[in-house]
């Protein structure tokens, strides 16, 4: 915490302490089921309250011997791996299209990309359901993996458009002007560059698909279910504090992922001269 300046009265003593404070509270109150998940997955009981009788790790062993919940990893990883790879590879296209000097209408196009973040969850796989359902792509990985491309490439589009925001075009034409290829020179001047940004939008692709649940509901069949979907089934059926390993274990990867990206933002800055934040 800073040092506040001598000047300051003890009114802006008082606001300055009061908003850490706030600030404080609204983390807890955002955090607090967080805090009550992780201890009730180490809970030697299948209970649900406190206090717990004993720590035992009983449900991560049922979780990593079930094959039920097996299977939903499997489908979780290929299903979001390739919907990343798809949802990177259109997304920076995209962004790259949209941040060339003189496109018309681009407020038009960026306004369609990023659709599928704007408009509710439901009502986009419901309209997904019918559409792969006339393709023959639904109860199948990879009308999944569609859809869950759709639904990822928006966060790319939006966070290698960013990146590019500011990016010096002289050194594309200076490498043209040097007899590079248009491949080449995207490969060895501009993806350098923009690579925060695309690995960025990659592990945002991969969050989203990983934890989407809705469009699961309308397209997977029962080959096809993934964790949340998994988590979700497992909830209206038979309750287990299993589904509370679960979820911890989803806790602990989106903050690594989030970690990463906070890495990747630090990386971004200082490639650009700005100092981190």
């Amino acid at each position: 915490m800073a040092a506040l300046p001598p000047y300051v009265g003890p009114l802006g003593r008082a606001w300055h302490y009061g908003f850490y404070l706030i600030c404080g509270l609204v983390l807890l109150f955002l955090i607090t089921p967080i805090l009550v998940i992780i201890p009730l997955s180490f809970n030697a009981e299948p209970y649900f309250t406190y206090p717990m009788p004993g720590f035992s790790l009983r449900w991560y062993q049922d979780f990593w011997a079930s094959d039920m919940w097996g299977r939903a990893i499997r489908n979780s990883l290929i299903i979001g791996v390739a919907a990343t790879i798809l949802a990177t590879t259109l997304g920076t296209l995209a962004a790259l299209g949209l941040a060339k000097p003189g496109l018309p209408y681009k407020g038009v196009i960026m306004g369609i990309l990023i659709s599928p973040i704007i408009v509710p969850l439901v009502i986009t796989a419901v309209g997904m359901y019918f559409f792969y359902s006339s393709l023959g792509l639904a109860n199948s990985l990879p009308g999944i993996i569609l859809a869950h491309t759709a639904l990822g490439t928006p966060f790319v589009v939006i966070t290698v458009t960013a990146t590019l925001v500011g990016f010096d075009y002289s050194l594309v034409r200076a490498a043209q002007n040097l007899g590079a290829s248009p491949a080449r020179t995207f490969f060895k001047v501009q993806m350098p560059l923009i690579l925060p940004g695309v690995i960025s939008g990659a592990l945002f692709a991969f969050i989203t698909s990983f934890d989407e649940v809705v469009v699961v509901l309308f397209l997977a069949g029962v080959e096809e279910r993934t964790i949340p979907r998994q988590m979700w089934s497992g909830i209206r059926e038979q309750i287990s504090p299993t589904i509370l390993a679960v979820a911890t274990i989803l806790i602990l990867i989106s903050i690594l992922l989030l970690a990463t990206l906070e890495l990747l933002r630090r990386r971004n800055e200082r490639l650009r001269g700005i100092r981190p934040t």
